[in-house]
């Protein structure tokens, strides 16, 4: 995990320093409630955004050939097998990460193998991985992602839900981020697709809100310094709430 932190901060900077040129849509500044005491008023007001997309690698495939659906392992070393197609993996992955996965909602972890053992306890798991670009965004098209739900030890399998689900790439919990810097929202909506589906997704820091309807990387400019309690939720549409256990992702971010 130490190894996953140092490489996540000096990639934030690249990150902002790569988008400073590029143009922003879908920008919405954010008051607090009348009632909320801001430290200076002459700051500028935290603003949410995108970047115009620009689809890294979108013929890039992922296959994951171990764990099969449902396999059940031991307790101890579990084995991951990925296949990748029309991605540099190879000429890359002594690098920097470029495979990810997340297990059961929790921060990602980077690999730069696609073969590779996790030490896993029992229970019952649920992996998302997926493949990122030069900035260490998560690819969001058809095929560049993938998950998979299997067992370890005595447990059960998750219940049957034919509902879409979170996997969240930044941040990462307890991510610190620099007040002049941008605060990053990626994440992956599984299993279904956010249009047809008639989905939205709503990102809270602390008391400031935005919500989109398509997977994008979210920017959020000007946070004030202090600890936020941040929740990314997939919703439908009119507002409710999916009932999958994945579908509300919270982390804590700190801002100075």
């Amino acid at each position: 995990m130490k190894k996953y932190l140092i490489w996540t901060l000096p990639l934030v900077l690249a990150l902002v320093s790569c988008s400073e040129e590029r143009k922003k849509i879908n920008e919405s500044e954010v008051d607090l409630p009348r009632d909320s005491v801001q430290v200076d008023q002459q700051k500028p007001k935290v603003s949410f955004y995108q970047y115009e997309d620009t689809q890294a690698y979108p013929d890039a495939i992922l296959e994951l050939y171990t764990p099969l659906g449902n396999q059940v392992f031991k307790p101890g070393k579990v084995p991951f097998e990925f296949n990748i197609k029309n991605y540099p993996f190879e000429e890359e992955a002594s690098d920097r990460f470029l495979l990810f996965n997340i297990l059961n909602g929790d921060d990602p972890h980077g690999f730069r193998s696609p073969i590779f053992q996790r030490d896993l306890k029992e229970g019952s798991y649920r992996v998302v991985a997926y493949l990122v670009d030069e900035e260490g965004l998560a690819l969001k098209n058809f095929g560049n992602y993938v998950d998979r739900d299997f067992q370890v030890g005595d447990s059960r399998p998750f219940p049957y839900s034919a509902e879409p689900y979170l996997a969240v790439n930044l941040p990462i919990n307890n991510q610190i981020v620099d007040e002049s810097h941008e605060l990053i929202v990626d994440f992956l909506v599984v299993g279904g697709d956010m249009k047809l589906d008639g989905l939205k997704v709503q990102v809270q820091v602390g008391e400031y809100s935005y919500e989109i309807d398509h997977m994008a990387p979210i920017r959020v400019a000007n946070l004030p310094a202090g600890n936020y309690q941040m929740q990314i939720k997939l919703l439908r549409t009119n507002g409710e709430e999916l009932s999958g256990p994945f579908s509300s992702v919270s982390k804590a971010i700190i801002v100075r």
